[in-house]
């Protein structure tokens, strides 16, 4: 080390400093001796005793590295930085009265300093005073974006760099783990891929400790509303909402969850409140066009959406909307202005893949079937390529519930789970008759609709998650040891998480979700008295059908025509299977069938419903109730012939659909024999 000396120069003096700071990270040990050596040469010199003391603390040891920060401190009084050394010194040195007395005057003098609100809000919260701790710790949130170390890690996230964003939070966190700004971003990277319990955990802790955390607290709503816990994350919501009650967010995510939970009047008044304010968000004018539609009101919902385009001609979802409602006709400007913002060099996949779907049903619509197919097929393919399904996949998950799920497994659990009637399940495709069914049952004196209902996969994922190890097929695995009273509580999970979709006192309730179709077995064993009900489309119909719908979430087999043969293939294949184990279980509803007869097909549908006969039933198309489904403007409309041969239209295009399809569809409506267990 060279010698300072009485004659060293300022730059000399400031270079040594520079170089015992940088070996303070590494080697404490020679900072210290670089530090001694600089204050013999300049005695008090206060930044040289503050990086004594930094390397001491560094060491262990505490006592020196006092004797240096304490007459430190009294002589700097307004020296923020000592301050702070001097309350981590205490903290380390169990003087926690005195270590909260140093943060305070450290945050007193510089607040922008993160890491100091930090501790001193685990310090209040160690000393049994929570509320001023959660003061604290808002204090950190608002500094936060001065850390560097949270800086990085946050540009790390927003260009969705995660394995080096969770790396860089993963060191934060080892170092600070009550720094509730690094929790909700690490909070906000769980999510992200899918790590949604994990998620949950961080965002609850940082509440915890950080009740006043407002960002933190609308990002745990958000998660629940995804993790279809509506009832807690609008209490969440009302929790924000007394505090801040015009936060345009809050309102927002407040009507999305109330129409989750069927509340689309209270829903479309928040919405309408908010455009009120915000006239130019076009995100908002489709969200209200969303709920006006499922709420019946579609010349409404079509005036919100014509809003929406009106400020962003590009947002092709609303295109899209505009043509989900499947009643509606584009004009030749539309097709127009479509196929200009289509020709675009800076569009969005999302906007042109859903462009292509709403072109593909305006042609279709003006009978340009070639025209019509290309943009169907081309929305498609982006579509596929954005998705990750394997149809080998679902085909293994098919064939391994056909051999577990057998007569003598369901005769050894006779008599399990929950009692009660209420459910009645709706399954099979996507575009196969469903929602005419659910429209038709919605529509007796005894029977309530609601929505399509998440809480079958919820309750697969939490079976999944009490899974040991990493079997085959975890879900289904777990479900074979589950005793007949984890049975039972199982079903009375299904009623208790539902019942806030039940608005009404009809003892009866539906839930059509189409690819519940997977979990019969779950269904039958948790509530062996509900009801479930196949609806079934021509196999080229259904299909096609399915291929030309943009689906908001999920359906990911949709998007190729060889993926929807074997799906369909695969679920022929499935409900044949459970029709020979469980006899009788499972009505079907032949879509064909209920066009040509609809009376003697709703008669027998109520009849195995254990319900009698309503006229209601036959003029369903009256029924006023909120349908989300891509059927809703359809089924507000008497049944009609002309939807039965559409795909015939597009037959010259569909051969690798219908050389997917083989024996399914010569068989139709019966089903080929099955092979194999």
């Amino acid at each position: 080390m060279r010698p300072v000396t009485a004659a060293t120069a300022t730059g000399t003096l400031e270079q040594a400093l520079a170089h015992a700071g940088r070996l303070l990270a590494r080697e404490p040990g020679m900072a210290e001796a670089q530090a001694e050596e600089i204050l013999r040469v300049v005695p008090g010199h206060p930044p040289t005793l503050q990086l004594l003391a930094a390397a001491r603390v560094a060491q262990g040891k505490l006592e020196e590295a006092l004797a240096v920060l304490e007459p430190l401190a009294a002589s700097q009084p307004k020296w923020a930085a000592v301050q702070f050394e001097l309350g981590l010194a205490l903290t380390q040195a169990g003087r926690k009265e005195e270590a909260i007395a140093a943060l305070r005057r450290t945050v007193a003098l510089q607040p922008d300093l993160p890491q100091a609100w930090r501790v001193l809000a685990d310090h209040l919260l160690d000393a049994g005073d929570p509320d001023a701790a959660a003061e604290a710790y808002l204090g950190h949130v608002r500094h936060a974006a001065t850390d560097p170390r949270l800086m990085a890690a946050g540009a790390a996230l927003t260009d969705n760099r995660i394995p080096e964003a969770e790396g860089l939070l993963r060191q934060h966190l080892r170092e600070a783990p009550t720094d509730v700004v690094a929790i909700r971003m690490f909070a906000e990277l769980a999510a992200r891929v899918g790590r949604t319990d994990e998620a949950r955990l961080l965002l609850e802790r940082c509440l915890e400790l950080a009740p006043g955390f407002h960002a933190a607290r609308q990002n745990y709503a958000l998660l629940l509303h995804r993790s279809n816990l509506p009832e807690q994350a609008l209490a969440e919501l009302e929790l924000l909402l007394a505090a801040e009650p015009r936060h345009p967010a809050h309102r927002n995510l407040k009507a999305v969850v109330l129409c989750r939970t069927g509340d689309y009047h209270t829903a479309i008044e928040l919405y309408a409140e908010l455009l009120a304010e915000y006239p130019d968000n076009a995100q908002v004018w489709m969200s209200y066009g969303h709920a006006l539609k499922t709420a019946g009101f579609t010349e409404r919902a079509i005036e919100a959406y014509r809003r929406a385009l009106a400020i962003l001609p590009s947002f092709g979802e609303v295109w899209w909307s505009l043509a989900n409602l499947k009643t509606f006709r584009f004009s030749e400007d539309d097709v127009a202005t479509m196929r200009g913002q289509l020709a675009r060099a800076d569009l969005s996949d999302d906007d042109r893949l859903h462009l292509d779907f709403a072109l593909g049903k305006a042609l279709e619509d003006a009978r340009e079937y070639e025209a019509s197919f290309r943009h169907y097929a081309a929305g498609s393919a982006r579509r596929h390529g954005q998705l990750h399904y394997d149809p080998a996949e679902t085909h293994a998950r098919v064939e391994h519930i056909r051999r577990q799920y057998t007569r003598e497994f369901f005769a050894e659990r006779a008599g399990s789970g929950s009692q009660v009637r209420d459910p009645i399940f709706v399954v099979g495709l996507p575009r196969s008759g469903s929602t005419l069914i659910e429209q038709i049952l919605s529509s007796h004196s005894q029977v309530e609709g609601t929505m399509e209902l998440p809480e079958i996969t919820s309750i697969t994922r939490l079976l999944r998650e009490q899974a040991d190890g990493d079997g085959a097929m975890p879900y289904h695995e777990v479900l074979a040891r589950l005793d007949a009273g984890a049975l039972r509580e199982l079903g009375e999970r299904y009623l208790a998480h539902t019942r806030i979709q039940r608005k009404t006192s009809a003892p009866l309730f539906i839930d059509k979700m189409p690819n519940n179709f997977m979990h019969i077995g779950l269904i039958h064993l948790m509530l062996p008295n509900a009801t479930i009900i196949d609806a079934r489309r021509h196999p080229m119909a259904c299909c096609f059908s399915g291929f030309k719908q943009h689906f908001a979430r999920g359906q990911s087999f949709s998007y190729r025509l060889e993926d929807l043969a074997r799906y369909y293939t695969d679920y022929v294949r499935l409900m044949a299977h459970f029709d020979a184990v469980l006899p009788g279980r499972v009505h079907r509803v032949i879509y064909e069938n209920m066009v040509e007869d609809t009376e003697g097909e709703v008669r027998r549908l109520l009849a195995h419903c254990g319900l009698p006969f309503e006229e209601a039933c036959l003029r369903f198309f009256e029924n006023e109730r909120p349908v989300r489904t891509a059927s809703s403007e359809q089924v507000r409309r008497p049944i009609y012939r002309e939807g039965v041969d559409q795909w015939r239209h597009y037959a010259p295009w569909l051969g690798p659909l219908e050389q997917g399809l083989g024996a399914v569809l010569r068989a139709y409506p019966g089903v080929p024999e099955q092979e194999g267990p």
